[in-house]
């Protein structure tokens, strides 16, 4: 796979009308508006308005999800969308969320598929209903499956395996992947293909809707596993609880991540982190609404039923200053 460049994918980010919207965060399954398309100050399209449901597995408290929003939301704006945004870390909960949209008869559904077979049969009532869907960030490899006519994210095993390659050429052999939600599809290919690269890996669960259980789960498996050489987080959030996790255990593992935030990429410029790999969630979020609205507008379908990759790029020592000014704005 051809190496994927994030400052080829900042320049598309940086180019995007930038619009302000106004919109308060929603967790439990309640939509928010995105609010007048043309009130950020820029040209909304002059398509008629129609409406697109985004609905998610966030975690109440995960900012990665916060990004994600951004950037569906700037593309509400600029394309006279009204955007519906839920979520639910829940399985069956996100299903009955794709229901409620379906009987709102939204013109369009872009969803999450971490656990995949939790969306089978309501997606194929979307698509009975003429609803056209595309998938983002979890769940590549069953989204055409599901009917969604393109997928916006990383392929999380080639994430995972170039975490690994990294950590292998860089000497280390016992890593310990720490995965907060046991059976998401996207985070056990993660770590899977950190351990195709890195046979030494060990697999830690923890609970992820309680920071406190991750540092103390974490910080127990450091203290008992005393040649792990690194620890790596599958989100930010995560990621900035196990530095407290190594300080706690007294260990000497490094830290790598997955995903990116403002407060990561300084721990990265800072040193504390070695190394994140970013799936650029602000191009998901923009590109899942951007690409129901094409589809609306003129029947386009973009992808030509292939994922399209928004990953995985490499943010280290040597590009974080500048992933960092990106970070600062919340699209990266």
């Amino acid at each position: 796979m051809k190496k994927f460049s994030w400052r080829k994918a900042a320049l598309v980010a940086a180019v995007v009308p930038m619009m302000a919207l106004s919109a308060c965060s929603s967790q439990g399954g309640k939509p928010a508006d995105s609010g007048n398309a043309a009130g950020g100050g820029g040209q909304a399209a002059s398509t008629p308005r129609i409406k697109v449901a985004l609905i998610t597995h966030a975690v109440v408290g995960d900012t990665f999800w916060d990004i994600v929003r951004k950037g569906a939301e700037e593309a509400s704006a600029k394309d006279n969308v009204e955007l519906l945004y839920t979520s639910d870390a829940d399985a069956g909960r996100q299903a009955q969320l794709v229901q409620q949209a379906i009987d709102q008869k939204v013109d369009g559904i872009a969803v999450t598929l971490a656990k995949p077979d939790a969306m089978k049969d309501v997606l194929k009532k979307a698509e009975d209903a003429g609803i056209p869907v595309v998938s983002l960030n979890a769940g590549s490899d069953a989204s055409a499956a599901l009917g969604a006519f393109t997928y916006f994210g990383s392929d999380e095993k080639v994430a995972g395996r170039t975490v690994g390659a990294k950590l292998a050429q860089d000497g280390y052999k016992h890593p310990i992947c720490v995965i907060q939600e046991q059976g998401h599809v996207g985070l056990e290919a993660r770590c899977a293909g950190v351990k195709e690269k890195v046979p030494g890996t060990e697999i830690l669960y923890v609970n992820g809707q309680d920071m406190t259980s991750v540092q103390s789960t974490a910080t127990a498996k450091l203290q008992a596993t005393k040649d792990a050489d690194v620890v790596i987080g599958l989100g930010a959030p995560f990621t900035l609880t196990l530095l407290k996790s190594v300080k706690d255990a007294s260990s000497s593992a490094k830290v790598a991540s997955f995903d990116l935030n403002a407060d990561l990429a300084q721990k990265i410029v800072d040193g504390s982190v070695i190394f994140t790999v970013d799936q650029q969630p602000w191009l998901q979020g923009y590109m899942s609404v951007d690409s129901l609205w094409q589809a609306k507008r003129g029947g386009f379908k973009l992808g030509g039923g292939q994922p399209v990759l928004t990953g995985p790029a490499i943010v280290d020592k040597s590009n974080a200053s500048d992933v960092l000014k990106f970070a600062q704005q919340g699209v990266r």
